[in-house]
């Protein structure tokens, strides 16, 4: 880019870098937010399809989870980045509805491109979006149906809705159901902390209907000895943060041994460091020793003989969810340690031969960590079960702490879009077309339904707004092709996933609206170096030798 002052040019930006403006600038964002809607569009619903996604080293992931499938991507247009954080934003505030989100910041910003190539200024389809924005939240709330958390049966319909099209469905009853369990047991008066207090570990090799929730904590991780106890009733557990071992010294030190009897000292001053260290843990009463980093084999040998359960390197994960299930202090050392510390549960065993063993803390009184053990026949299976359910876990953990659900099915989604273009005609002014184009594109979620289960999704929309006045939760049975009353088919979704998927894909595409100059720098390789200069060919930390120069 150059300009002229006093007749001579001046350059400002450099002219080799790539630069794009106006409207190309805008059709090329849209562009690439499209692209990224497309990928995700064909998964949404019961009827959606899965993904296969390979890395660069051959491992596969098969899912329809939005949020898995942006993240595995490699994406690296700008605009396309954004819209995926619009998945990560969803994900992270609402726990579901990733694909949705991202199918709606599409659509808004394809119906925008209309508008433009009109003669509408994106600064008015902004404002208008923003209006819009505001009043669809407020629309959804009014829809919402209020709840209570004590309500298993919606709690639970809430969870089969969101494990409903993906593969687990089949198990859909049994699998909402340890959801609901594993999130009323760690329930508080406050907020549900699911990533802290429920533990979900992998168990492949087995069925599916063998999944299990554990009030407590299960461990991959056996006892170190097979003459340890296998099974510790009453436990009394001691969680230690600190090496049961000599450790090593900051400086390089030396132990001479002259005689036999220096040797045995020597011998005999270890074993006594070892001893003072379990006779303190023996001393506070636990019977259960969990550690997180490295026991030496003195330390294993006292232990047994004082008939320790004893495991280590067990995570910090791991530890903080222990001691939330036992009331456990972690404890940083060992000669401090007192009977106040201990943590307790009724039971501590390890079921499975050691190496594939696990050890199962359970019966904790007033457990606020709990775990289910996710089984399946292969590691495929178990990584699918385990994302579907954080998706199901997310979800009534929202309608618990904010007590309110919508009709699935598309049906809120109707019922809001209904009521945008009747504010859209009490706005006026251009503002108006931009409320309009919001609410076509918020029918893009129930149309995306319609698309994916086989249907006219045209036919399928319009039959919804007709019925829509006599029934009020009219939504798409998927199944059947009817519409039907989605709240009495038990098809219900969380208010939070609504609304938020309304605030992150509304703020994305006025983000992309308001860009009329795209500047990029060109990427450079670095400078061309001999071969034998090159890092990469250097043999062990020896430079290459240079040539002598006089």
């Amino acid at each position: 880019m150059a300009g002229q002052y006093g007749g001579q040019q001046i350059v400002i930006i450099d002219p080799s870098k790539e630069r794009t403006r106006g409207r190309d600038a805008l059709s090329m964002n849209i562009d690439a937010a499209k692209a990224v809607s497309n990928i995700v569009k064909t998964t949404l619903g019961p009827k959606g399809m899965d993904k296969m996604l390979v890395n660069q080293i051959g491992d596969i992931v098969l899912t329809n989870d939005g949020a898995t499938i942006l993240k595995e991507m490699a994406i690296e247009h700008p605009t396309a980045k954004m819209i995926v954080e619009v998945a990560r934003t969803q994900e992270k505030i609402a726990g579901d509805g990733t694909t949705s989100a991202v199918i709606l910041a599409g659509t808004l910003l394809e119906n925008a491109r209309d508008l433009v190539d009109i003669g509408v200024h994106p600064a008015i389809i902004v404002k208008g979006y923003r209006l819009a924005a505001q009043k669809a939240i407020s629309l959804f709330e009014d829809f919402a149906i209020s709840v209570t958390a004590d309500d298993k049966e919606i709690l639970n319909k809430i969870a089969k809705t969101s494990i409903t099209g993906k593969a687990i469905e089949a198990h859909g009853d049994f699998l909402s159901s340890i959801c609901v369990d594993a999130v009323l047991a760690i329930r508080g008066n406050g907020s549900i902390n699911i990533d802290d207090n429920i533990l979900i570990i992998q168990d492949s090799g087995s069925k599916i209907d063998e999944t299990e929730l554990v009030e407590g904590v299960v461990l991959n991780k056996w006892r170190l000895l097979q003459n340890m106890p296998s099974r510790i009733e009453n436990a009394k557990i001691a969680l230690i943060d600190t090496p049961l071992d000599l450790g090593k010294t900051f400086n390089k030190s030396k132990v001479q041994i002259q005689s036999a009897d220096d040797m045995i000292a020597f011998v005999e001053q270890e074993e006594s460091y070892f001893k003072n260290m379990v006779d303190a843990i023996v001393k506070s009463g636990a019977n259960v020793v969990l550690c997180s980093k490295n026991i030496d084999d003195p330390a294993l040998h006292y232990l047994q003989k004082n008939n320790i359960y004893a495991t280590r390197r067990v995570k910090d994960n791991e530890m903080k969810n222990i001691s939330r299930a036992t009331g456990a202090r972690i404890i940083r050392n060992v000669h401090e340690i007192e009977a106040n510390d201990l943590g307790s549960a009724g039971l501590v065993e390890q079921i499975g031969a050691s190496e594939v063993g696990k050890t199962y803390i359970k019966e904790c009184t007033n457990a606020k960590s709990v775990t289910i053990i996710v089984r399946g026949a292969t590691d495929h299976v178990t990584d699918n079960i385990e994302r579907s359910l954080d998706d199901a876990l997310r979800v009534v953990k929202n309608v618990i702490e904010d007590g309110t659900i919508v009709p699935g099915g598309g049906a809120s989604e109707i019922d809001v879009a209904l009521g945008l273009r009747a504010y859209a005609a009490s706005v006026g002014g251009r503002e108006q077309m931009a409320i309009s184009a919001f609410a076509d594109a918020i029918e893009a979620i129930p149309k995306a339904l319609a698309t994916n289960a086989g249907y006219d999704s045209i036919d399928m929309i319009l039959d919804m707004r007709a019925k829509h006045s006599n029934m009020k939760n009219a939504g798409l049975n998927v199944f059947t092709g009817e519409i039907e009353d989605m709240l009495e088919n038990g098809i219900v979704d969380s208010l939070r996933v609504k609304t938020q998927a309304i605030k992150s894909a509304s703020e994305a595409a006025t983000m992309v609206l308001r860009i009329d100059d795209v500047l990029r720098a060109q990427r450079q390789d670095m400078q061309d170096v001999k071969r034998e200069h090159n890092i990469h060919n250097y043999d062990g930390m020896s430079a290459p030798l240079l040539e002598n120069r006089r």
